[in-house]
């Protein structure tokens, strides 16, 4: 019977991001290069997407590296970011949504039990919702869980929590 567990997520903090939100403002509004250039950044926390304007593409990059830089420096997981398509909008303005990503998809879920199955440890992985369990007797197997999938890449950012024992 497996006694201890612990979960893999893919968390985005919303605070974190909405005081970068506000930090990169500040910067953008303050620079010189970006002045008269209607930058600008909104941040959706119900949806978990951002939404960067700028004047042109050009500038619209200056406004994702701020971005991404206080974002870094907050210890937000730029993994967790997908960009989409830079789409010209009213006014020759050029914008761009970022979605943030919560939780674990279906297919990734899919490939993390896969690994975790294919590795042959005494292991059980279960994918719940948007997250994936992993049990197994020995905490020492479970700690090679985690340095496994530690050193695959999956594309997306990863958290190992409730790390359980009985």
């Amino acid at each position: 019977m497996p006694d201890n567990s612990f979960d893999i997520v893919s968390k985005i903090e919303m605070p974190e991001v909405h005081n970068s939100v506000q930090q990169a403002l500040k910067e953008i509004h303050q620079r010189y290069d970006l002045k008269d250039s209607h930058s600008n950044i909104e941040f959706n926390e119900k949806e978990g997407k951002l939404v960067l304007a700028s004047q042109d593409e050009f500038k619209l990059k200056a406004v994702v590296d701020i971005l991404e830089s206080k974002l870094v420096k907050r210890k937000v997981p730029l993994k967790g970011l997908s960009y989409g398509e830079i789409i010209a909008a009213a006014g020759s303005t050029v914008r761009r949504e970022v979605t943030l990503q919560q939780g674990i998809t279906t297919e990734k879920a899919r490939e993390i039990v896969k690994k975790v199955k294919d590795s042959k440890l005494k292991v059980q992985a279960s994918i719940q919702g948007d997250f994936v369990r992993v049990s197994g007797r020995d905490r020492d197997v479970l700690q090679s869980v985690i340095k496994l999938l530690r050193e695959t890449d999956f594309g997306i950012d990863m958290q190992f929590i409730n790390y359980r024992t009985n």
